[in-house]
């Protein structure tokens, strides 16, 4: 790529796709120049440092997660809708490994109240949230709903986009077992909250 045709957003985008190619581990400056065309210096007419680069892409990287969720549960609630967005959040690590572990780094370490990346992660947990409507989660027990689904949706799609599942097994119906698990769980949660409350109704008779 001509340098002349460089722009902060061009230099952004090609990083991304390098972080997927080759891990956030190995990234650097020197083999982006290497990738765009240019020397390393050139580079630093658009971003101001590596760090600043990996953070533009972690920002980029959770507002493109946060829409491919928000797209996948459009219209769905209940198991349709965590079908659906923990497929959608599957689908995004295995094709994006390295822009999802930059953003998951990222997410935790804002730079300040200006920090692009704070509305992507609102963005994200919005549609979490979304998600799990259907569900009638007393507002006490979302949190926990919320901790738990990232915690077994991050930790599945990692491994599997690390190559961490060796077993010969189906990891399709392994994740689909999952999803059926998560889903009469919450299931559950939503059911024994019913009951006790109708019990407690009928008790205050």
């Amino acid at each position: 790529m001509p340098r002349a045709r460089l722009t902060p957003l061009s230099v952004t985008e090609a990083g991304a796709a390098l972080i997927d190619e080759i891990g956030f581990e190995n990234f650097s400056m020197g083999l982006l120049a290497e990738r765009l065309g240019v020397k390393t210096p050139a580079l630093y007419k658009h971003i101001t440092s590596q760090a600043d680069l990996v953070h533009r892409i972690a920002a980029r990287a959770l507002a493109e997660f946060a829409d491919a969720i928000r797209d996948a549960i459009q219209g769905r609630a209940g198991s349709d809708a965590l079908a659906a967005g923990a497929q959608a959040m599957r689908t995004y690590v295995l094709e994006h490994p390295g822009q999802y572990a930059t953003a998951d780094a990222a997410a935790a370490r804002p730079t300040g109240p200006d920090d692009p990346i704070i509305p992507a992660v609102e963005r994200v947990v919005a549609s979490w949230a979304a998600m799990l409507r259907g569900y009638h989660l007393d507002s006490s027990q979302e949190i926990h709903a919320l901790r738990m689904l990232r915690s077994a949706l991050h930790g599945f799609s990692t491994q599997e986009a690390a190559g961490g599942f060796q077993i010969d097994a189906s990891i399709d119906d392994s994740f689909t077992w999952m999803i059926n698990f998560l889903d009469r769980g919450l299931q559950d949660i939503t059911a024994t909250a019913t009951a006790t409350t109708t019990t407690t109704s009928s008790s205050a008779r």
